[in-house]
């Protein structure tokens, strides 16, 4: 059986998060092995059709479809945002916040999507986030992406409140922090 992280962690960090469902069936396998099956397939990048279902779970396997279908109702229910900012919330007093670091990312989106746009710098569809991370490199917040023909500084502000929305969400104040950033901020 493929493991991404191990059950215990995945029922004390992730599970907690997850809405139950007042009507209907339940799941006919563990929440846990559901997360590890979505967790496997985000670290991996398989295409949902190859998801080798019979090695992520235990027991009773479900389907690719199924493991989708989870997926994607955890994705509108906004479980995902939840689950980052308790665990930023619980893990606050580890983050090294003497400092933050502040930067975009143009990133080519070969396949398209919601919100891409074509960037002559680098000759293809691309789309902008921001990223805020601690002193340590570790991701704190980011912003929604936007058009990728805009610069780092377009709608800066809307962007921003974004991110310091996370962090407030996780109870994270970086008022002392000292923002490390490239010229262009």
């Amino acid at each position: 059986m493929y493991k991404v992280l191990d059950k215990d962690t995945i029922e004390m960090e992730i599970v907690p998060n997850i809405p139950m469902a007042r009507r209907g069936f339940p799941p006919r396998v563990e929440l846990s092995e559901i997360v590890n099956a979505v967790l496997y397939k985000m670290k991996t990048g398989v295409q949902w059709e190859y998801l080798p279902v019979t090695a992520l779970f235990a027991q009773r396997a479900l389907t690719w479809q199924g493991v989708y279908y989870h997926f994607r109702k955890w994705c509108l229910s906004g479980t995902f945002y939840r689950c980052w900012t308790s665990i930023l919330e619980k893990y606050r007093d580890r983050l090294d916040l003497s400092s933050v670091d502040l930067d975009g990312s143009h990133t080519p989106a070969k396949r398209g999507g919601e919100d891409v746009q074509y960037q002559g710098r680098k000759k293809s569809k691309t789309t902008n986030a921001l990223y805020l991370t601690d002193r340590q490199g570790l991701p704190l917040a980011m912003s929604q992406p936007v058009e990728g023909n805009h610069n780092d500084l377009y709608e800066i502000e809307v962007q921003f409140e974004v991110v310091t929305a996370t962090l407030e969400n996780s109870r994270i104040d970086i008022g002392g922090a000292v923002s490390q950033r490239r010229c262009g901020f």
